[in-house]
């Protein structure tokens, strides 16, 4: 089965269109289990760094310490994290390794998508 980057952007834009406070949450909730996905996961090892980042900046959000970035930026982060913990996705994560690679597609489509707000986020942070 092969993904497209098409089909990880649509995935991702469908997905960041229905981001609530309670998904967010749960991104929060679930930090350690999202951080370790990246950890142990093949294709995701190599976003580990970003992944830290991105949960990092949910969580910023969240507790209303950093509110510089736009809604759809956040709501394309938290839905990329969903969809990382998600076991029902275009592959399913049973499969070895492979079950991985719509995930890092999904990442890595979000990443291209907020890399500014990301690096702009960053940048707040080592001047905090």
């Amino acid at each position: 089965m092969n993904i497209s980057q098409k089909q990880a952007n649509d995935q991702l834009s469908k997905n960041a269109a229905r981001i609530t406070d309670q998904d967010i949450e749960e991104v929060i909730g679930r930090a350690d289990e999202i951080k370790g996905k990246f950890v142990d996961g093949g294709p995701l090892k190599r976003f580990i760094r970003d992944a830290q980042l991105m949960v990092s900046l949910v969580q910023d959000y969240w507790k209303g310490s950093y509110r510089e970035i736009p809604w759809w930026a956040l709501a394309a982060v938290c839905a990329a994290l969903l969809y990382v913990l998600s076991p029902i996705d275009l592959i399913p994560d049973l499969l070895p390794v492979i079950g991985l690679l719509d995930d890092a597609m999904v990442v890595g489509a979000c990443l291209v998508l907020v890399e500014q707000q990301l690096a702009d986020y960053e940048a707040w942070k080592h001047r905090r």
